[in-house]
């Protein structure tokens, strides 16, 4: 009939796992693009702890709420980003919004990123709720790598994960192939789960439609949000400082967290460059410097990877190796499929004369697509078409 659960208007409920950076968030607005764009009858609600969740701009029949936000100490533990609140009371505080947000908006579906259980456990009493309430779909959303398997299996048994995938969420989705990785190797599910899990292909960025395109040659430089992106900066600017006649030039996007003392020693070296190197904080709309770029040289989280793949940009990642493995995980194995060409502190040594030959070497670098992956990029595809057979609306293609 068109309609879900007798109503006109579909809901999607995303929880978004951000206490720091960009990747879930990003993540979870190109997902609720994608569903919304298939039916025009959805809308979607993204909660997110994002601390710049309103920089970003939402497609129509999009919306987000901010939840308090929380900062990691360097002793690993949590506090409140600027409540004055111990981390117990923003948690319960957080807990609160949450569910009252389940709720009200009554989703059909609820889309989780990452954690099982949120943040210190803050998502149960919604899950509770809309488990009882036996009317939505809850879905675990993971990207293709998460940690290295005895790593993370230690990490969701402190927090109960595992039990709670099996009980609360009806499928997984992974953000990936699993020819390239299974990121729930270690984990000790039943079959019962395991058969509930799909593997999408990675998550197809588009161009926009709105703003320019640079039209000089360059390559592009981000290290994602810019938290821990200073070693990765330093290294590129050494080589155009080292090298006067290194080509070509670049464009260097620092990304939201990187420290303003930090970025205030990189802009004077940026102007003794001289123009080689062209420097922004943050740019909401980073799709069209990619889409210009002649290739990226980054750290290789998720969104950034996706971005490559999308429009086939060569690109040398420069992984980090804390606190997770992750991203150097991802990139061995993008490497080995022939996708990008990686700068392995262990392997290479992270030299300034070892980026000076990866910069110079990146126009001539082979694509991705001259590694054929079949599927590779149909994960919204498949996330739409899923969520709409979920919503039993008209339009549902394939047997995702």
């Amino acid at each position: 009939m068109g309609q879900t659960a007798g109503r006109q208007s579909p809901r999607v409920l995303f929880y978004s796992h951000d206490t720091f950076g960009l990747g879930h968030l990003r993540r979870s607005r190109a997902l609720a693009s994608a569903i919304t764009g298939a039916d025009s009858r959805i809308s979607a609600i993204i909660l997110t702890g994002s601390p710049v969740a309103g920089r970003f701009t939402f497609p129509d029949r999009v919306d987000h709420i901010r939840l308090p936000g929380v900062t990691k100490n360097p002793d690993g533990s949590y506090a409140s980003e600027t409540l004055g609140l111990d981390i117990d009371e923003t948690t319960e505080l957080r807990a609160g919004l949450i569910k009252s947000a389940a709720v009200h908006f009554n989703p059909d579906i609820l889309i989780v990123d990452k954690e099982p259980t949120g943040f210190r456990g803050e998502l149960i009493p919604a899950l509770d709720w809309l488990k009882n309430k036996r009317k939505a779909h809850i879905v675990l959303g993971l990207r293709d790598v998460l940690d290295e398997p005895e790593v993370l299996r230690a990490e969701w048994d402190r927090k109960g994960a595992v039990e709670a995938a099996e009980r609360y969420y009806d499928e997984a989705w992974v953000y990936g192939l699993q020819s390239i990785y299974d990121p729930t190797a270690g984990l000790d599910f039943s079959s019962a789960f395991r058969s509930r899990i799909k593997y999408t292909g990675y998550l197809r960025r588009e161009g926009l439609e709105e703003g320019e395109i640079p039209d000089e040659p360059y390559i592009l430089i981000t290290p994602g949000g810019g938290g821990d992106g200073a070693g990765m900066v330093n290294l590129v600017l050494s080589a155009y400082e080292t090298d006067p006649s290194l080509k070509p030039n670049a464009k260097l996007v620092y990304g939201p967290f990187l420290s303003g003392e930090q970025r205030a020693e990189f802009e004077a070296r940026v102007a003794a460059l001289e123009g080689r190197v062209q420097t922004t904080g943050f740019d909401s709309r980073i799709e069209n410097l990619i889409a210009g770029a002649q290739g990226i040289v980054s750290m290789g989280g998720y969104n950034t990877f996706c971005e490559m793949l999308s429009f086939n940009k060569p690109a040398v990642i420069v992984p980090r190796t804390k606190p997770r493995l992750e991203q150097y995980i991802r990139a061995h194995r993008a490497e080995e499929m022939g996708l990008v060409r990686v700068l392995d502190e262990y392997r290479d040594g992270l030299t300034v004369a070892s980026m000076i030959a990866a910069i110079r070497a990146l126009p001539d670098q082979p694509a991705p697509s001259a590694a054929f992956v079949p599927g590779l990029l149909d994960g919204l595809d498949f996330v739409s078409n899923r969520s709409m057979r979920m919503l039993q609306l008209e339009g549902a293609q394939g047997a995702a």
